[in-house]
């Protein structure tokens, strides 16, 4: 018995017809060695090919995916962040260092230190961790509040330790340290006794805002404690921010340039004046 068999009239341009054909071809969908569009427009039909959109995703939403999924790692769901990052894999946007970073994340999601480490924190339980670095020096923290954040980019667990040498930060600082978590390839983790606090040591720092910044400045809510206008400066927006780091805070006020400036405390307005005598001197602006 026969097949009753029905056509359709495709109205195409030469290059597409071209471009159909070749697509046939690369897909095994051919009469003999001839590619064979009806095959192809067939398997479509029949879902043995799923069409798919194109390749044109911005990187906004690349972003935001892999925020999401590094939100996801910190939050302790690996089977959801290795999900988001095999569905940025399939994408042909992604730039070289990023598809790298994916690439090795599948490979290994997360190291089980760094899971045991989450935990610890969840429970608000005390831990030490010990770890050689790159130089292969053995490092041991006894660690009393740690929190998992995020530094240009980059992981880091923020804690407040009971070790402080070879801490190079103000006085008032230096129980805080900053560890960036890919630079940590394997850990010991093991719980201690005592009372977990309740946040890293911080001091007051005073920033004034100055032209466009201080009117586009949008509160760190969880940081700043001042947030107003200045009533003896005019256009000043006066910001008073509890700082944990002064590191980072200087690397945050370098990006706003001559717009921010450190006021106070003395300590670390000088510290910004030495990274900026530093500079001046490798341009050859002082002698």
């Amino acid at each position: 018995m026969s097949r009753k068999g029905y056509s359709i009239t495709l109205s195409l341009k030469e290059q597409d017809k071209a471009q159909l054909e070749n697509l046939a071809l690369e897909l095994g969908k051919t009469w003999g060695d001839r590619p064979n569009i009806s095959k192809l427009v067939e398997a479509i039909a029949r879902r043995e090919l799923v069409i798919a959109p194109n390749h044109d995703w911005n990187r906004e939403r690349i972003a935001a995916l892999n925020r999401a999924r590094t939100a996801l790692i910190d939050a302790g769901e690996i089977e959801m962040a290795v999900a988001i990052a095999q569905l940025l894999l399939e994408r042909s946007e992604l730039t070289i260092p990023l598809r790298s970073e994916l690439e090795q994340f599948i490979a290994r999601p997360i190291a089980p230190w760094r899971v045991e480490v989450q935990r610890y924190i969840l429970r608000q339980q005390p831990f030490q961790l010990s770890y050689q670095d790159a130089a292969e020096r053995v490092w041991h923290f006894t660690i009393r509040y740690a929190e998992i954040a995020t530094h240009e980019a980059r992981q880091y667990l923020d804690c407040w330790c009971e070790e402080t040498d070879g801490n190079q930060d103000l006085p008032e600082l230096v129980h805080n340290w900053c560890l960036r978590l890919d630079r940590i390839t394997d850990a010991a983790v093991s719980p201690v006794s005592g009372q977990w606090r309740s946040n890293l040591d911080t001091i007051p720092v005073e920033l004034h805002l100055i032209r466009g910044l201080a009117f586009a400045y949008q509160s760190k809510t969880s940081l700043d404690v001042v947030n107003e206008w200045a009533t003896d400066l005019p256009q000043v927006r006066r910001v008073v921010r509890q700082a944990s780091n002064t590191f980072w805070l200087i690397r945050e006020v370098l990006r706003y340039s001559k717009d921010c400036e450190i006021v106070s405390p003395e300590a670390v307005r000088d510290r910004l004046k030495q990274e900026l005598q530093s500079l001046c001197k490798r341009y050859g602006l002082v002698p």
